[in-house]
This record gives C-alpha cells, structure tokens and sequence, in this order.
C-alpha cells in the first residue's frame, strides 16, 4: 500500500511540473503585428523618385504595400534585390541574393580560409540596413551544410547541419 501511494504522489507531482512547464511556455509566446501585403500597390512619388534615382538599372520592378512601407523587388546584372522603402522615400534595408561570384574578393577570401576552404558556396545574401554591411554565405560539403555571417570583417559560424546520405 506504501509503495502505491508513493507511486501516486510521484505521478501527480511529475503531472504537475508538466503541466507547469507547459503553461510556462505558452506564457513566452509573443504574437507578431500582422502584416499586410498589396501587390502592384500605388507607390508614393518620394519612393518612385528615390528609386528611379538609385536603381537606374533595374529590370522588371516589382511594387507591394507592407502596411505602410513599399517593397520592391527587382533585377540588377545577375543579382535578385528586395528594398523596403519607408513611405517617405528612406531606404529600411537592402537585400540582394547572389551566388559565389557576386561576393567580393575580400570576403569570398575570409570565407574560403581554413576551415571551409574544400566547402562549395552555394548563396550569397548581401544585406545592406543601418549603414551595416553583412554577407550570409550558404555552403556545403560532402558532410553538412553550413551558414556563416561575414561583417566588418568578422566570420561567425550561424548554423550547421549534416547531410543525410
């Protein structure tokens, strides 16, 4: 009898914890604001201007509304960009989606060194916010893949993960 009611109490107080632990990290979530989306949106004249002016060679723009902010996305030489653009014509961020040969000497250089020299590039992000400079670089070998972030210079190691054979 001792023994079975040990084995309740035990089972009641891991119920508990459970439960606690379960109820606690409900609690963390946090709800992004929603966001919406209108393609082929009319875009302000500040923005078009700022655009025409800085983006002479772009190829095929395409315009949407995020809440109050334009998004355009469009093609420079060989490179994909995405700008969001604050409704008075000032640039959020920059992005432009790229491959190894749209890297520059320098951090093509960094990344190859040591450690990933025999790994393949397989994408290269640049992103321009802020007045920060930062390249995400995807590559790949035989055994994993692996993202790394390149800015001012620095190389950090963002995520590996194996490769399934």
């Amino acid at each position: 009898m001792k023994i079975r009611a040990q084995f309740a109490i035990a089972v009641l107080l891991t119920g508990l914890f459970a439960s606690n632990s379960i109820y606690a990290q409900q609690d963390s979530m946090k709800k992004l604001p929603d966001v919406t989306v209108t393609a082929n949106t009319n875009v302000s004249k500040k923005v078009q201007d700022y655009f025409n002016a800085h983006f002479k060679d772009a190829e095929n723009p395409k315009w949407f509304k995020l809440n109050q902010n334009y998004l355009v996305e469009f093609i420079t030489a060989d490179l994909n960009n995405h700008v969001l653009f604050h409704k008075n014509g000032s640039i959020i961020y920059h992005i432009k989606y790229g491959a190894e040969q749209n890297l520059p000497a320098e951090i093509r250089s960094l990344v190859k060194s040591n450690y990933y020299l025999d790994y393949k590039i397989t994408k290269a992000i640049n992103v321009l916010q802020d007045n920060r400079n930062i390249w995400v670089v995807n590559l790949e070998d035989s055994k994993k893949y692996v993202i790394v972030r390149v800015e001012d210079g620095e190389l950090e190691e963002v995520s590996s993960l194996a490769r399934t054979m």
